[in-house]
């Protein structure tokens, strides 16, 4: 590494070296390993030296030492072929490896050979980085390297080469974390007002508007909020302290209101007509209007007049109509998502802020909208209306009640709320365009959340559109129930319609599953979560093509039932033996679904799963009970299950191990609680004061093993190869899970369970031998067994109403063990007795740990060697000698070359 590049080295030392460095690479010591990978990093910029780049990479996807890792990237070579490895290298687990690989991107990589993708995914994950040290290095790439050296410290450049109109979050981010870092700042003689060109023309003035880009209108709002945060910062301080701080602080602030003041548009009007420049400017500057939009939030509208020409701007925008195209057909196409005012959610959420700002007085805001509402309803109510005007209605509409606190804020109002639900909302959800219900429900959804009881009409509605209607109105119907069901309560919903459910049905184990392809319109006594749950039922869901494909039927479901389970203490009267059924069918739908469409969800359960179990005792006892359940509905072959082609059954079942061992690290997981499960068990109310076990097994990894070794020893057709490969897959994860020493009845249950299975199966023996090693090191009293009435109790607590009848005295012959290099002891070991005593002792030792035993004290320790010649020697002096003879004429001695097992059986 310290030889000069001038050296004169022969090309076959070089390839000696090169040789030798290569075999280095997998050397044992992490130090050498590193050392290895620098001195090689000399050769891998060449181009004929790509084996060693290749090296690199392969290396660096196995290797487990963190400093070899970091030298692994600081050593590769820029190229497109490094890129990707570099990037990846972002998402280490180590904070010293992300942080050597935005350093690799920073000085080796220049901007323009990244893509707009590659760009704004390095700096979501650097910037959001929990590593502090991640954080500096990412900014420093973007402060130092992007923006001044590739952009010239033109912050506006940087947000072209991230294209803020798609990732709008990235761009955002950049610009906050550079204003804090002061690296971005007000030039002299630049201000919003710059883009406004006035001619004058004889004594009339025509004021011409010069339109935004995207980047330009990004940087102006975020810009203008910092400046006005730093401002109320600044007041703030001054306001908390006195003299002559507080007076600094207050110029501060007077500095930072002024600099404000000189940014923004001269006027109220000024400001609303550059946003109408933008807006008639057509699709292409709708980014930039509403960027422009969300300006507004830091005018002063105190003063009459501009309130006024505020106000008439929020009507036109409120009464604006959809953008539509039209098609070959002649027939008209929203634009957007077809259920927000404009097509667009955040464009919603922008006129809202604008208005609420604008009109601040209390109930102001719903006065104006309601105003609108009443005005765009008429031709509805009249049945004049085509379908785009019904859908601009119902946008507004749930602008409206987006925005309400309650109903009663809408009361006296142009349009009261029974007269909205009546005469708008619910003869919209029986119009015959598909975009019209569509935003009908999702405004129904809206209004039974501000209720105080759910109406009657409403639910029916809500339940019909699920059950009948087409894929998207039944997801966006799909969706205000499951928001009804969070809110209210499930027997809130079912008793608005009538349905009163005895006590005892919500001590039910199962929901009750009905076709909804097929059920009935006026079938209205099947509850809710019912109705809700059979939608998982349902295998031909179609997803769009278009738009966003998040607000799907399976997608909401997931997410509802998961929130549902998270949130069950509010839900009293839902059974707790629903829950895992519901988490059955998650983990089912997590592991089996391929759907792409259903990315979200699986992002959503991933992090479902890894905070569930570790909320409390409970959760963790639904995972344990949703475990054997999830694999019979996963196993194909098995429990009715249709198997299907030799590959699909190899996927599911390959699927169906991933989520049982998944479920075992669920059940692992600690409690976020100060006291785990582990501290319970040994508190002085729990600890038993007896070598019996304690009450908290059930809860543990102990009761979730006995469920599985019951579920293997009852599962039906253990002769089939599927029933064969279900109970190995079980026992190949039961061994994963650990036995608490103080949980003395759980671990001799399981020694009985662990027992009778490798009795009543010698395949299940290899699987099983771990852990009957390691239940009867744990057992205080090994010969003591479990009476089958306390076992009964312990299968009656984990809910296994079937149970098992243990049989301790079962037992078969040991597989045999491997043959022995020790040699032979010099005499024949004496008969026993057939009537000893010991005999019934025999009998009642665990198999596995007998067949344990057999293996492990086998296994050959050699603690000597001799040459070939004299192991012959001894061999063939050993077979002429005559050995002696005992009383019962057997010999007395046995054969050195010969095992246990060769005699015995001679």
């Amino acid at each position: 590494m310290r030889l000069p590049d001038d050296a004169e080295v022969s090309d076959e030392v070089w390839d000696e070296v090169i040789d030798d460095m290569k075999i280095r690479v997998q050397d044992k010591i992490p130090g050498i390993r590193a050392f290895a990978v620098r001195a090689l990093s000399r050769f891998a910029s060449d181009g004929e030296e790509n084996d060693i780049v290749d090296l690199f990479v392969e290396t660096l996807e196995k290797e487990q030492n963190t400093e070899v890792r970091k030298a692994i990237i600081l050593s590769l070579p820029p190229s497109n072929g490094t890129l990707e490895t570099v990037i990846g290298s972002t998402l280490d687990v180590s904070e010293s490896v992300r942080r050597a690989a935005y350093s690799m991107l920073s000085t080796k990589f220049p901007l323009q050979s990244l893509s707009i993708k590659q760009r704004t995914s390095l700096l979501y994950r650097g910037l959001s980085d929990r590593s502090a040290s991640v954080n500096s290095e990412c900014l420093k790439m973007l402060k130092d390297e992007w923006l001044m050296k590739y952009c010239g410290g033109d912050v506006i450049t940087l947000l072209r080469f991230l294209d803020v109109e798609t990732y709008e979050a990235v761009g955002e981010t950049v610009m906050v974390v550079l204003l804090k870092d002061g690296s971005v700042r007000v030039q002299d003689g630049q201000t919003i007002r710059q883009y406004f060109i006035a001619n004058t023309e004889g004594e009339e003035q025509v004021s011409n508007i010069q339109l935004m880009d995207a980047e330009v209108a990004l940087y102006w709002k975020l810009m203008c909020k910092h400046l006005q945060a730093e401002a109320q910062v600044k007041g703030s301080e001054a306001a908390t302290t006195t003299g002559t701080e507080a007076a600094v602080y207050a110029s501060e602030a007077s500095d930072k209101n002024d600099l404000l003041d000189s940014v923004l548009p001269n006027t109220v009007t000024d400001y609303v007509d550059l946003v109408k420049a933008h807006l008639s400017a057509g699709p292409n500057y709708h980014f930039a209007s509403r960027q422009l939009l969300l300006l507004g939030e830091m005018l002063d509208f105190s003063d009459t007049m501009n309130r006024k020409v505020a106000s008439s701007f929020i009507h036109e925008l409120l009464t604006m109509p959809f953008e539509h195209e039209v098609d070959e057909n002649e027939n008209q196409i929203a634009i957007g998502d077809g259920v927000s005012l404009g097509g667009d959610r955040e464009w919603a959420k922008a006129v809202a802020e604008l208005a609420k700002r604008v009109h601040a007085s209390t109930g102001e805001f719903e006065m104006v909208v309601a105003n609108v509402v009443e005005e765009l309803s008429q031709p509805c109510r009249e049945r004049t209306a085509d379908f785009m005007h019904w859908m601009h209605c119902l946008a507004v509409t749930g602008l409206l009640l987006e925005n309400s606190s309650s109903l009663r804020s809408l009361q006296g109002k142009a349009i009261e709320p029974s007269k909205l639900l009546q005469s708008l909302l619910l003869p919209a959800a029986k119009q015959n365009h598909v975009d019209v219900q569509r935003v009908a429900l999702r405004c129904l959804g809206l209004f039974g959340l501000l209720e105080n009881r759910p109406n009657t009409e409403l639910v029916k509605q809500l339940r019909i559109s699920f059950i009948n209607g087409p894929d998207l109105v039944s997801a966006m119907a799909c969706k205000a129930l499951i928001d009804l069901v969070t809110w209210h309560g499930p027997q809130e919903i079912d008793q608005a319609i009538g349905i009163e459910l005895s006590d005892a049905t919500y001590e039910t184990s199962q929901f009750t599953t009905v076709d909804i392809s097929n059920m009935n319109d006026d079938d209205l006594n099947i509850g809710v979560l019912d109705i809700l749950f059979s939608g998982f039922l349902k295998d031909d869901w179609e997803f769009t093509t278009e738009g966003d494909n998040h607000d799907n039927a399976p997608t909401i479901l997931g997410e509802g039932f998961a929130k549902i389970l998270l949130l069950s203490e509010n839900y009293a009267k839902i059974s707790a033996d629903l829950h895992p059924v519901i988490l059955t069918r998650l983990v089912s739908l997590y592991f089996i679904e391929e759907t792409k469409e259903l990315g979200r969800l699986k992002q959503c359960l991933s992090v479902f799963f890894q905070h569930y179990p570790a909320l409390s005792d409970k959760y963790k006892r639904c995972v344990s009970s949703a475990f054997v359940p999830v694999m019979r509905a996963m196993w194909p072959g098995l429990y009715g299950n249709v198997g299907g082609s030799a590959h699909v059954v190899s996927k599911r079942r390959k699927y169906a191990v991933q989520a049982a061992r998944f479920m075992v690290q669920m059940v692992q997981t600690p409690l976020f609680s100060t006291e785990t499960t582990e501290q319970a068990s040994t508190s002085p109310e729990s600890r038993p004061t007896s070598p019996d076990m304690s009450n908290h097994f059930d809860i543990s990894e102990e009761g979730l093993a006995i469920r599985i070794a019951v579920e293997v020893a009852n599962c039906p057709d253990k002769k089939t190869a599927a029933g064969k490969a279900y109970c190995l897959a079980l026992c190949k994860v039961v061994v994963l899970l650990r036995f608490r020493q103080s949980e003395q009845k759980a671990i001799k249950c399981m020694r009985g369970l662990v027992n009778a299975l490798a009795a009543s199966d010698k395949d299940l023996v290899k699987e099983l031998t771990p852990m009957a090693s390691r239940l009867r090191s744990l057992d205080e009293n090994p010969e003591e067994k479990l009476p089958q009435d306390e076992a009964d109790e312990i299968f009656k607590k984990l809910g296994l109403d079937d149970g098992f009848r243990l049989d301790t005295n079962s037992v078969v012959p040991p597989t045999p063990a491997p043959r022995s290099v020790r040699p032979a002891p010099s005499r024949r070991r004496a008969r026993r007795d057939p009537s000893s005593s010991d005999s019934d002792t025999d009998g009642q030792q665990d198999i596995l740990h007998a067949t344990s035993v057999s293996q492990f004290a086998a296994t050959p320790a050699v603690t000597g060697a001799r040459s070939q010649r004299e192991s012959k020697t001894a061999a063939m002096s050993k077979m002429s000698a005559k050995p002696p003879v005992d009383s019962d004429g057997e010999s007395g001695e046995q054969s050195n070359v010969t095992t246990d097992e060769d005699s015995s059986d001679e």
